[in-house]
């Protein structure tokens, strides 16, 4: 199950987010969204745990918890939407 970690303090780490869920199961890949130009979190990121009773127990147990002064939200991630392909300077 792929979990949607929101509300994250911009000095949290990867590892951080993997250590916090590791508790719960398997994690098997960790993510924190960054700005492309600067490196800088836009403060969500992405915990993947291949078990899905853990992953239910780690939302349960986790959602509205502090992580470095901060409250996170978590919440089933939902795959991204399919966008149509676009040619080479198509305009649609």
């Amino acid at each position: 199950m792929n979990i949607h970690v929101g509300n994250l303090a911009f000095n949290v780490t990867e590892d951080d987010l993997r250590s916090l869920f590791s508790s719960f199961g398997e994690v098997s890949a960790v993510n924190i969204v960054k700005e492309r130009s600067s490196g800088q979190s836009k403060g969500f990121g992405f915990v993947e745990m291949l078990n899905n009773s853990e992953a239910d127990k780690a939302m349960k147990a986790l959602n509205g918890t502090r992580l470095k002064d901060q409250l996170i939200k978590l919440s089933q991630a939902k795959p991204p939407a399919k966008r149509p392909r676009r040619g080479f300077g198509s305009r649609y």
